[in-house]
């Protein structure tokens, strides 16, 4: 199964509250591996999140962190949710290092939206260990900014937060 087949979902069940999102989507792929409809090859589960192996990896041992109830986006996602993921995700980093696969390195990558190429639409962290020379890379343009953009930038994120996170 490709990830474009792929795109059709993801997540499930009861688990910690998801807010504009269903428990469950019918047409989800990662729904489906929740349900485990879909095959899977899973390496950690708890009451919120499921982790299994990609099956596009960038590089051998990238697995997949999701919730199990269907959330599309990180607007769909209980705060305290997105932080179980990413504990769990902290967790898995340490196990690719232990695992006797080569792992020199670990990246966490979450993509939220089209833009930012997320291709399922069920949130899902990527964590995938790295080696130097494995090929992986974002082209981005990496310069510094002068000070008065990010300060510009910086305003604008700041005014956008809840007054009680400001």
């Amino acid at each position: 199964m490709r990830h474009e087949e792929a795109r059709r979902g993801e997540h499930l069940a009861r688990a910690p509250r998801v807010r504009h999102a269903e428990r469950v989507s019918d047409d989800c792929i990662f729904c489906g591996v929740v349900a485990g409809t879909v095959e899977s090859s899973r390496v950690y589960e708890d009451d919120a999140v499921l982790a299994f192996m990609d099956i596009q990896p960038v590089t051998n041992g990238h697995l997949l962190v999701i919730p199990k109830a269907h959330a599309a986006s990180l607007e769909d996602l209980d705060e305290e949710l997105g932080a179980t993921m990413f504990r769990a995700g902290h967790r898995l980093a340490a196990a690719l290092r232990a695992s006797g696969l080569p792992c020199d390195g670990v990246n966490m990558f979450l993509a939220d939206g089209e833009a930012a190429f997320q291709e399922v639409f069920h949130v899902h962290l990527h964590v995938f260990p790295r080696t130097p020379g494995d090929g992986f890379r974002i082209d981005a343009d990496w310069r510094v900014r002068p000070r008065a953009e990010l300060d510009d930038s910086a305003a604008l994120v700041r005014a956008a937060l809840p007054a009680h996170h400001r």
